[in-house]
């Protein structure tokens, strides 16, 4: 338990031996795992209060959803599309580094706090993103960090746009009407459905 603590204050902290750690060891998957599940896990405690159990669920199956891919997106536009001179990386290895790297959106917690939800929840994202290009950057053996930035940029608009369809054709949009309905007809806080809101959102980072 000392050693994954580590680990997640290593990886919260950009160091990039972590994540060449994790790369190299395929032991690690567990606790990459781990990571992810406490980040989706901290986002739903964030928002149950607004969404309840609902947005507590889907804020970890966001994040796990987000997760894979994610790394699958870095693997395939890495090694096929904008490979450097070094790259030699699989799928495990990204899914191990991309796992750590969502170690910064464990202080989404801290969103429990509505009246600063947002700011959290946004500043979460960006820390996430910074160690998802360390991760993609030490996972390719990209010399260039410019380079592993354009990987994450183009990742992330196929992402969002993955993500966006399957929340449609998944009816996420009727759920979050319906939420909403219910809110008003029970005089509950419309800030409910900005909490399932923001627990979908923690998949995008």
């Amino acid at each position: 338990m000392k050693k994954f603590i580590n680990r997640i204050i290593r990886a919260s902290l950009l160091d990039a031996a972590l994540y060449k750690e994790a790369v190299s060891d395929n032991k690690t998957m567990g606790q990459a795992v781990g990571v992810v599940v406490l980040a989706g896990l901290a986002a739903g405690l964030a928002v149950a209060a607004q969404g309840g159990v609902i947005a507590l669920l889907m804020a970890i199956a966001a994040s796990l959803l987000g997760w894979y891919i994610w790394a699958f997106l870095i693997y395939f536009l890495g090694t096929r599309l904008m490979p450097g001179p070094q790259t030699q990386a699989d799928l495990g290895q990204l899914l191990r580094a991309v796992g750590f790297s969502s170690a910064p959106g464990i202080v989404r917690i801290f969103g429990i706090i509505y009246a600063i939800q947002n700011p959290v929840f946004m500043g979460a994202s960006i820390w996430m993103l910074a160690a998802m290009i360390i991760a993609a950057r030490e996972a390719l053996n990209y010399k260039s960090t410019l380079r592993a930035i354009g990987v994450c940029a183009v990742g992330w608009i196929i992402q969002a746009a993955i993500l966006a369809a399957l929340f449609s054709v998944l009816g996420g949009g009727d759920l979050l009407k319906g939420i909403s309905k219910d809110a008003a007809s029970e005089d509950k806080p419309a800030a409910q459905q900005q909490g399932i809101q923001n627990s979908l959102d923690s998949a995008v980072r």
